[in-house]
């Protein structure tokens, strides 16, 4: 029997066609209300900067807007991009929301500025040593999550011990996870080509800490249920819209589906579309739960954060009640 696979949903806050960062705002809680209380894990909230079609550039504030509308889901980043961030400003303000929230707190961390550079030169002016020391502060981090009596502390945040985790796209984040102990959740949603590298280096690596006695790993992938393969397919077009946005540098809002891409894409934009950010799991229940298989096969993760990128908000709520029981029958074989 293989070993129980936690899942979670990672929320990039899209802008859907039609809508503003309110309405952006609204499909997140209205996601967050929906699992809560089911088998997700925890509802993570990314970071990113000047990105008009992304309404996550204020992650604590979204943070603490979700757990005011939920119960028992946990709620984290997904992550805080350390460089753009002071640790200790970071300490104070989950450890204010552990105050008032209690412990459904998750701080993943990332080492990239999620911006371009003159963004992150807008963000933290001249000094972006965070993304050479990123290391040292998850270190600095810790301390002033924990006991430790020093001359500067995090209050609130002190003691609250909040677990943190490494997020990553490359193998360079995977040996910092490892040399702390941490778990380590890899961004194959967007950027998969080094997961399987960076997941050996991690396992191979690892030192246990406080908070961790063994690897433990996440994959953020993207997921796209539906009731029918067929309605599946046509769902998936708006993701295949998003990812054009990125290949042709362009800011458009999450597009809604259509029937064909005849005419939409070239070949080589199609070829890259499917090849560097492909769709983890997609279809109906059975044809998902194939792929969950033969990825576990190779990959054989502890987490799954899924990633959907869907324009109407009640089939994107059915894809993750689909998922959900895919990850069921995975467990229960």
């Amino acid at each position: 029997m293989a070993k129980p696979l936690n899942i979670s949903v990672l929320n990039l806050v899209p802008v859907r066609e039609g809508k503003d960062a309110t309405g952006a705002i609204e499909d997140m809680i209205t996601l967050a209300r929906h699992v809560d209380g089911s088998d997700y894990q925890r509802y993570w909230i990314s970071e990113h900067h000047n990105m008009r079609t992304l309404a996550s550039s204020a992650t604590r504030m979204l943070i603490q807007h979700t757990l005011e509308h939920t119960d028992e889901i946990r709620v984290g980043s997904g992550g805080v991009m350390l460089p753009n961030h002071s640790p200790l400003i970071v300490a104070e303000e989950f450890g204010t929301m552990h105050a008032i929230h209690g412990d459904r707190l998750d701080i993943g961390l990332g080492r990239a500025p999620g911006t371009d550079m003159q963004t992150a030169s807008a963000i933290r002016r001249n000094n972006h040593d965070g993304v050479f020391s990123f290391s040292n502060e998850i270190e600095e981090l810790q301390r002033y999550l924990s006991d430790y009596p020093g001359h500067v502390i995090a209050y609130p945040g002190l003691g609250s011990n909040i677990p943190v985790y490494v997020l990553g796209s490359s193998t360079d984040s995977a040996y910092v996870a490892a040399k702390l102990g941490l778990p380590y959740a890899f961004a194959a949603h967007f950027a998969p080509t080094h997961m399987e590298e960076a997941f050996k280096i991690y396992e191979r690596e690892f030192e246990p800490s406080k908070q961790l006695d063994k690897p433990y790993k996440m994959a953020s992938l993207n997921v796209i249920c539906a009731d029918t393969n067929e309605e599946a397919e046509y769902i998936k077009t708006t993701h295949y819209f998003n990812i054009l946005n990125l290949i042709r540098n362009e800011r458009k809002p999450l597009r809604a589906p259509v029937e064909s891409m005849e005419g939409e894409w070239n070949e080589r934009e199609e070829y890259a579309v499917k090849t560097q950010f492909p769709i983890a799991f997609s279809g109906d229940e059975d044809k998902a739960l194939e792929e969950l298989r033969a990825f576990q096969t190779q990959f054989n993760v502890d987490e799954v954060m899924a990633v959907s990128y869907i324009y109407d908000m009640d089939a994107c709520l059915k894809s993750y009640d689909i998922f959900e029981n895919v990850v069921k029958r995975y467990n229960e074989s």
